[in-house]
């Protein structure tokens, strides 16, 4: 059962391979997308570190390191097919509305084995959302409120320590971190990012595309960092 899908505490009886091909997607293809991703947080990485070492003896799952840590928050659209001045027209509407809303303090403790991954649940949720609204309201006032990609109401924020590889029963996870009671992590956020990302070697990889700060009031004016390939 995927995690939108999972009432609170709750975790899912069997898992999948994450990575399956979805819908538009295959190697060398790219994608835009509104992330948090978390530069120097080492408190995350602590928590996340736990539940990575709890899981290395588990059979067929992919650890994500650090440096790919991410709360997925809005889908885009495939680099193909968002024009250059249609993304920027994107980023430009995004940072204008996130310059009126404030940082915000997540909590991430504990972990929950869904379909496809093993994941920390960010707390409170309703904090993060906003964030999502203000994403998809940016999208609407380029793209048409018609036009925005994806179920606004399908979402849980989330941060994935490990992807699934195979189909099976989900007891080996769940045993795996049923002893595991690391000391929560409280970080700040305080920009969401447009980035570009593929998954061709079974990892969400990507580069920055812009960086939107959350400052109150206080309206940001910083550029669109040109868009480039992920290694």
């Amino acid at each position: 059962m995927a995690l939108v899908d999972l009432p609170p505490g709750q975790h899912a009886t069997r898992v999948r391979n994450h990575w399956w091909w979805r819908p538009g997607w295959r190697v060398g293809r790219r994608f835009y997308a509104f992330h948090v991703t978390f530069e120097n947080q080492p408190e995350l990485y602590r928590l996340a570190d736990s539940y990575r070492s709890a899981l290395s003896a588990a059979p067929a799952l992919t650890l994500i390191p650090d440096r790919w840590l991410h709360l997925t928050m809005q889908g885009i659209g495939f680099t193909d097919e968002v024009a250059d001045e249609t993304l920027a027209a994107i980023v430009d509407e995004a940072r204008g509305q996130f310059a009126h809303l404030s940082p915000i303090d997540v909590q991430f403790s504990e972990v929950v084995v869904a379909d496809e991954a093993i994941v920390m649940p960010a707390t409170p949720a309703a904090a993060v959302n906003r964030l999502r609204t203000t994403t998809r309201a940016a999208l609407g006032q380029v793209l048409g409120d018609a036009n925005v990609p994806e179920d606004p109401h399908r979402f849980r924020p989330h941060v994935s320590v490990a992807y699934l590889t195979t189909d099976g029963p989900a007891k080996p996870y769940l045993r795996a971190v049923a002893a595991t009671e690391p000391a929560p992590a409280t970080i700040r956020v305080a920009h969401v990012e447009v980035i570009e990302m593929h998954r061709d070697r079974e990892m969400y990889e990507w580069s920055l595309v812009a960086r939107l700060p959350l400052q109150g009031s206080a309206r940001n004016h910083s550029s669109v960092i040109p868009p480039k390939t992920a290694s």
